[in-house]
């Protein structure tokens, strides 16, 4: 019989303000600090809200101008390259006690650990693992952790999500039992692991609020609601996750794409927006290059800004998931693209390029304001299989190559400002700026 498994999920406690009033030598649990960068207008969104701002009443992910005024607080600017030095610090002092195929890192502040075989080597129980790991980081770098303990990953990850934040130790457990006794009848049900307002509207018809109403719902009209994605619902309202972290390890997907999006930082128009759009397909095209990639598929998606009597509705009731504020219908706002096949694997930027920018002229409204913007490139394989035929000329190509690959030795060795195309020169681009961030943070 299979021995019953132990994991631990590990989250890092505001870890963005962790780290900025650690490096203040200020106590993350006491001190009263948000990150955010407040050049960007006081509609900033803070990354992060130390717990000392949380147990004032400030939200996570709110605005700079929705904390209340007279409440005195450190503003932080966001620093992407600390907080991945911290994140790699800490995964550092997991190391010490599990071996890397035990961990799954599911964020930079967030993690699993498989701690069924370091029970016995350590002779403690899983509250005991679970504390040495956390005191170990703590003594070592200062961040504060939650944790959450149980049976299966979801249950571990449940455990963290709800049962820690009751718990005065900041350690929450679950089993089978304990979970439907504190899990089943609670609500949000939004507060679950992977069930957003778009789920909760939609068993909401069938007078489902939590995940008991799940467990009482004829799966039938689960699956004819939500399709194959019922499995996952009624497997998790039951407590139940087959899935383990050596099945993540060994996963390896049929498909691969790449991203590439930014919000605008104001308004942005047609013409302004196709800047920034050629800046981006030119980064992802070096990207493909670097990696000897080639694609097929183009995708794109163009957030509109809201105007309330054009779009014919008001922005509706608003959800807090612990991320920033949604909308509670799950809709997005409007916007314009799609997404194509084109007829060859390439590379190229001139093809690509020619791709995009038709797709945005054919989908996009010329008379709306821009606010976001994304475009990816699917269905990657090796450029070995690029698709050469006769109308290719092959001289062309070959030129386009060197120069690209000549881009990215002076970028690799100097920058990446140190060569950029004219276009970034101009008013409304964003080349430049976004070469020297992380994460669209300032590093």
């Amino acid at each position: 019989m299979e021995q019953e498994r132990t994991y631990v999920c590990i989250d890092l406690k505001s870890f963005y303000a962790s780290v900025e009033c650690v490096a203040r030598g200020l106590d993350p649990m006491t001190t009263k600090l948000v990150v955010a960068d407040p050049t960007r207008s006081e509609m900033t969104i803070c990354l992060a809200v130390s717990p000392a701002m949380k147990a004032a009443g400030v939200r996570n992910r709110c605005r700079l101008h929705e904390i209340p005024k007279g409440m005195e607080f450190i503003t932080a600017r966001p620093r992407m390259r600390a907080y991945m030095a911290a994140s790699a610090d800490i995964y550092g002092v997991y190391l010490r006690y599990v071996s890397p195929d035990d961990i799954h890192p599911y964020s930079i502040d967030e993690c699993f650990i498989d701690a069924t075989p370091y029970l016995e080597l350590y002779a403690v129980d899983a509250r005991g693992f679970a504390n040495t790991l956390r005191d170990a980081v703590r003594a070592e770098t200062g961040i504060p952790a939650t944790v959450g303990i149980g049976p299966n990953l979801f249950l571990a990850k449940v455990a963290l999500d709800i049962a820690a934040k009751h718990a005065p130790d900041g350690i929450g457990e679950l089993d089978a039992r304990s979970f439907r006794e504190q899990i089943w009848p609670h609500r949000p049900i939004t507060d679950i692991w992977n069930i957003g307002p778009g789920i909760a509207r939609r068993l909401a018809k069938y007078r489902v609020f939590d995940l008991r109403g799940v467990t009482e719902v004829d799966p039938d009209v689960l699956y004819g609601e939500f399709g194959v994605n019922a499995e996952y619902l009624i497997d998790h309202a039951w407590g139940l996750e087959p899935c383990t972290i050596a099945e993540i390890k060994a996963y390896e997907p049929e498909t691969s794409s790449l991203m590439n999006g930014q919000i605008l930082p104001c308004g942005y128009s047609f013409d302004d927006t196709l800047v920034v759009l050629r800046e981006m397909v030119d980064d992802t095209v070096l990207d493909l290059v670097d990696k000897h990639l080639v694609t097929d598929h183009i995708s794109l998606h163009v957030s509109y800004k809201r105007d309330a009597q054009r779009d014919g509705e008001a922005a509706g009731e608003l959800f807090e998931g612990g991320h920033g504020l949604r909308r509670a219908d799950g809709r997005s706002g409007p916007h314009g693209g799609g997404s194509r096949k084109i007829p060859e694997r390439t590379n190229s930027f001139a093809k690509l390029f020619g791709c995009v920018e038709a797709l945005f002229r054919e989908t996009v409204d010329p008379a709306r304001t821009m606010r976001k913007i994304s475009v990816g490139f699917g269905n990657l394989v090796d450029e070995d299989l690029a698709t050469v035929d006769l109308f290719t000329d092959v001289e062309a190509a070959a030129r386009e190559r060197r120069r690209q690959e000549a881009v990215l030795a002076v970028k690799g060795k100097f920058g990446k400002n140190a060569l950029i195309k004219g276009t970034s020169l101009r008013e409304h681009a964003l080349g430049r700026e976004r070469n020297e961030m992380v994460g669209g943070h300032h590093g």
